[in-house]
């Protein structure tokens, strides 16, 4: 599991196994009920003399263990049983409606008449604008009858010789857990050992020993008894001996979940790690958690491994946490869609915390994996803003004022503070998060995010052609300010260059290694820009940008161009580059990813946030410049 194992084919057959998965999903169904109130149209009651609230839409949507379930048919699992429990009012009534709308077997569901006894679990939220007012919560008070149980629990049991999983979901303290239930279900689970069960509850953390165990890390390590070092964050070591020991206490796969940082597995195989997966642009994790399961539910009831059934739970809450404002589902399609391009986050822990750093003695380059032992390389590719060219530092002073404006259309000039801070932090956490694509791709999200605002009407809004054309103008007047500089000799190209970054490119070409120049930046500026600084013969291999085509990325090719020339690139190839895309691409190919977290305005010494992002990346080693030039080139086994 650790670094991704499940292959594209694998992968592809256990997401076409889940149309003849079988899963039943056993627990508390809940509904979410959201009213939009519009104020404007209240009157006084002439009843009470109070103002009216009244409701311009009104939605309806499944929750708890509904929310499961409508993942699972999401996922593409072909046959979902529900065994519920709603009461005989409205709400249980919508509930139903809303599972067979989905294709749901509800023909283990039971529907209770006495109100006393059970009301429909139902969370009504009323809004105002965006912000929700109290909720009005049913089922607080219910309490399930015994025979109710019985029934329930014989309903599923002559289910069970036709499912591939059951779910047991727990999700409210007022649910159908009762201990009474948890007694008979624990009796059902015995008498079929061979059944898999897996259990996700908040309120039993004992429950079920039966069964697999989801867990989030914070819930493990205090099932376990460990100390934490505070607050949300679980340290990797600390979940990770969580696992080992729930699985020895339980003998039954345990699955940690660690949020953005990915999950860790504990089965019999030992103890298996799924990194988190890098997201661009914002994250709502609401109904993450319940991705996760749907996915890991499905793979297993298609026949997947533990470990290769949480890498699926992982993909699909990836997909999830992009859908903002709303519990999103994952398609197969989409699953697949991160599975066969999995953008990994590596070591974030150290990326997090410079205190782990580890270098090589007397230099600046902190070693996160040592270098091939057969290491004999042939090629060298360069990234070229902030890697060797600082001509274009400070282009995001130039983007991301034009991305406020363009989000924020004409309430640029009016928008109160808490507004434009909102859209700033927006912007800038896109910007971080980009860095190093091509600027068209970032002209695309940024059509994304003024839609996503809605503050400039669907007429106004550019392409990202339109979008790039303003800023590429803007841009261009700022380099060509410092060109004219360059040509009036008041500055030279090492000004406009990274410390030693051209004498080790020249070191790299007398070792007899054919270096490659490749930019997100239009390929006719890097071109230009590497001619007038004085360095683009140094590049044999070619010099590569952006060619006005989204699907086409400059990195991307130069490694699959220099793969079809030397076949297996392991040993033989090293980039260079201060951004995740080169970093990522490097490395999946097996190349060696040598960051390097430059600080562009002195042009030497370390950036750290460029440090995090490089690690998470996937670099190998990281360097703040190429001052230490021939220390690094020791450590590429070649002469100074």
């Amino acid at each position: 599991m650790n670094n991704g194992m499940i292959s594209p084919e694998r992968l592809r057959l256990i997401l076409a196994g889940m149309g003849k998965a079988r899963v039943g999903v056993i627990g508390d169904f809940c509904l979410d009920v959201y009213w939009m109130l519009d104020l404007q149209s209240s009157e006084r009651s002439l009843e009470t003399g109070k103002m009216t609230r009244p409701v311009r839409r009104q939605h309806y949507s499944l929750g708890g263990a509904g929310n499961v379930v409508a993942n699972l048919r999401a996922i593409g699992v072909g046959h979902v049983h529900a065994f519920a429990v709603v009461g005989s009012d409205p709400f249980g009534v919508c509930l139903l409606e809303l599972l067979r709308a989905r294709g749901v077997d509800v023909s283990g569901t039971l529907m209770l008449t006495d109100a006393d006894a059970w009301q429909t679990l139902c969370y009504c939220k009323p809004y105002i604008g965006e912000d929700e007012e109290p909720r009005h919560d049913m089922g607080n008070f219910n309490h399930l009858p015994p025979a109710a149980v019985d029934q329930l629990l014989a309903n599923l049991e002559r289910a069970l010789p036709e499912l591939d999983v059951v779910v047991v979901n727990e999700q409210v303290a007022a649910g159908i857990h009762t201990p009474y239930l948890q007694d008979r279900l624990r009796a059902l689970m015995q008498r079929h050992p061979q059944a898999t069960f897996i259990f996700d509850g908040r309120h039993l953390p004992h429950g079920y020993p039966e069964a697999w165990l989801k867990v989030n890390a914070a819930e493990a390590v205090a099932l376990c008894g460990l100390p934490t070092a505070g607050g949300d964050l679980v340290l990797k070591v600390d979940a990770e001996q969580a696992a080992e020991r729930l699985y020895a206490r339980r003998q039954r796969p345990v699955v940690v979940t660690r949020g953005a940082r990915g999950c860790v597995l504990g089965a019999a195989a030992g103890t298996l790690t799924a990194p988190g997966l890098q997201v661009l642009g914002p994250v709502d994790p609401v109904g993450g958690g319940d991705s996760f399961l749907s996915g890991l539910a499905a793979a297993a009831a298609a026949g997947a491994s533990p470990a290769e059934a949480a890498e699926v739970g992982n993909f699909a809450a990836r997909v999830t946490v992009t859908k903002l404002r709303q519990t999103g589902t994952a398609s197969p399609a989409e699953i697949l869609d991160v599975g066969l391009d999995p953008q990994y986050i590596h070591r974030p822990e150290v990326a997090d915390d410079p205190r782990q750093a580890q270098y090589i003695a007397g230099t600046q380059i902190e070693v996160l994996e040592a270098p091939p032992t057969d290491l004999a390389l042939r090629y060298a590719v360069f990234d070229h803003d902030g890697t060797v060219s600082t001509l274009r530092q400070g282009w995001e002073e130039v983007m991301e004022p034009l991305m406020i404006r363009a989000a924020m259309g004409a309430r640029f000039s009016t928008a109160d503070e808490a507004l434009y801070r909102r859209v700033a932090d927006r912007v800038r956490q896109f910007i971080d998060q980009t860095t190093g694509i091509q600027t068209l791709v970032q002209m695309q999200g940024l059509v994304e995010i003024v839609r996503e605002l809605g503050m400039v009407p669907a007429e106004q809004i550019l392409d990202m052609h339109g979008y790039k054309a303003i800023y590429t103008q803007a841009l261009a007047q700022r380099i060509e300010q410092r060109l004219a500089r360059l040509r009036r000799g008041e500055l030279d190209a090492a000004d406009f260059t990274l410390k030693n970054a051209v004498p080790f490119v020249e070191a790299l070409n007398r070792a007899g290694i054919v270096c490659c120049l490749a930019s997100g930046t239009d390929q006719d500026d890097v071109r230009a820009e590497a001619a007038a600084l004085g360095y683009a013969q140094l590049f044999s291999g070619g010099i590569y940008g952006a060619v006005g085509d989204v699907t086409k990325d400059a990195k991307r090719e130069v490694l699959e161009r220099i793969m079809a020339d030397i076949g297996d690139i392991h040993g033989r190839l090293v980039t260079f580059g201060d951004g995740p895309v080169e970093m990522r691409e490097t490395r999946r190919r097996g190349g060696l990813a040598f960051g390097v977290a430059s600080d562009e305005v002195r042009r030497f010494d370390l950036n750290p946030a460029k440090r995090a992002r490089l690690i998470r990346a996937g670099a190998a080693l990281i360097i703040p410049d190429f001052a230490q030039a021939a220390a690094v080139l020791a450590v590429l086994r070649l002469q100074a």
